[in-house]
């Protein structure tokens, strides 16, 4: 098979990625608005984000173990239509009741998109699997640095209504993964049967002579159960930017909306650019040391923000930051699918499902904290999470 389309095909899905994401950062930047229109708590707005994240991290699953013993490649932009269902209903919301049910089909879309395309991106990227995975990745976060912007563009002088407009962009996507999915099932029994562009290796438990290592069913899930504290730590903290960073500096140093919402892009790019970097680095040293780093490194820089008093040093700890937590994800997300090589969609919907659940219910639990102690008191507190990334040694070693 061609190789120059199959790699056409995992930008595709990249593009696709950088579109279903986009709408989750766009509207988490534009909840300054929202909660001044609708005269909103911050506990509220943190409902809002844990509906998208519910409704995502519960479907995701599901959606993976369904895959994993059926392909269904037209998930794809049957996902992508809920999306544009949702970014249609926000654009019309008057009441917080909603804004909740808008933001649940937007989590419905997400929650369809990501096991199966992630699942696919997996299949034909062979022995390259931690880039092409990273890129796939990459796009997401891209897409979800450029919501920020969008935001600053249309509805901090237009108003939310304005966010109509992203809809044809969901129908572009839609075309797109219409092409991708056509492609997939005229070829579903070739990728099924052979891992393209690679070796054909199964993962670390799959057995043979690849160098790697076998694992007791006991080693494999405590390994996923510190991956699964990981996350945890990763997204609590993301989770504290992205839905409470513009509000930060809005109150610590009096900025505009918009001023706030570029500084968001900055973080959100600066993770965009961690994650490209995580997937890469992990092939060549090993996925472990990423995930060392990329966890307990930032460490030093998160405990350092919330007592820094100047804008430029709070940005650029910020970015700094973004860097490198975000390198994680890739290689956690690429360590599990080797763990459990036939559960490949399954673990991409766990995980995926695992990231967005955990990042919900923090934006509640750290919403209500920052209604009663202040939004510095929440950064301050999250600072200390990457400390959880000390839980990595439990972790073995993949390779012989």
């Amino acid at each position: 098979m061609n190789r120059s389309v199959l790699i056409f095909m995992v930008f595709a899905l990249t593009f696709a990625h950088l579109a279903n994401d986009i709408f989750q950062t766009f509207f988490q930047a534009i909840y300054p608005q929202i909660k001044e229109s609708l005269l909103l708590t911050f506990t509220q707005v943190g409902f809002i984000t844990l509906t998208f994240q519910f409704t995502s991290s519960i479907c995701q699953p599901l959606v993976g173990l369904v895959t994993d013993r059926r392909s269904i490649p037209y998930l794809l932009p049957i996902g992508m239509f809920f999306t544009l269902v949702g970014v249609v209903m926000i654009s019309y919301a008057d009441n917080f009741l909603f804004v909740l049910i808008s933001v649940g089909f937007i989590g419905v879309g997400s929650a369809v998109f990501h096991p199966e395309a992630s699942r696919i991106v997996y299949l034909i990227s062979g022995s390259r699997v931690g880039f092409f995975q990273s890129l796939f990745l990459v796009g997401g976060n891209i897409g979800g640095s450029l919501g920020p912007l969008l935001a600053a563009l249309l509805a901090s002088s237009y108003g939310h209504g304005r966010s109509i407009w992203l809809s044809i962009f969901v129908i572009f996507t839609i075309i797109i993964l219409l092409f991708v999915c056509r492609w997939y099932s005229l070829n579903l029994e070739r990728i099924n049967s052979w891992r393209l562009l690679g070796d054909g290796s199964g993962g670390v438990n799959s057995g043979g002579g690849n160098g790697v290592v076998k694992l007791s069913s006991n080693v494999v899930m405590i390994s996923l159960g510190v991956l699964m504290v990981l996350i945890f730590s990763k997204y609590v903290y993301l989770a504290c930017f992205r839905s409470f960073y513009t509000f930060y500096l809005i109150e610590r140093f009096g900025v505009s909306v918009r001023e706030a919402q570029v500084y968001l892009f900055l973080f959100l790019f600066a993770a965009a650019t961690g994650t490209l970097i995580g997937g890469p680095v992990g092939d060549w040293i090993g996925r472990k040391y990423v995930i060392w780093v990329s966890i307990l490194g930032v460490f030093p820089f998160a405990v350092c923000l919330p007592f820094v008093d100047s804008l430029f040093w709070v940005c650029l700890l910020s970015v700094v930051v973004g860097l490198i937590l975000s390198s994680a994800f890739s290689a956690i997300l690429i360590y599990a699918q080797e763990l459990a090589p036939g559960r490949v969609g399954m673990i991409a919907g766990l995980f995926f499902g695992l990231a967005f659940g955990i990042a919900g219910i923090a934006s509640v639990i750290l919403g209500n904290i920052a209604d009663k102690y202040g939004i510095n008191f929440v950064f301050t507190i999250c600072s200390f999470l990457p400390l959880l990334g000390i839980t990595t040694f439990l972790l073995p070693n993949l390779k012989k």
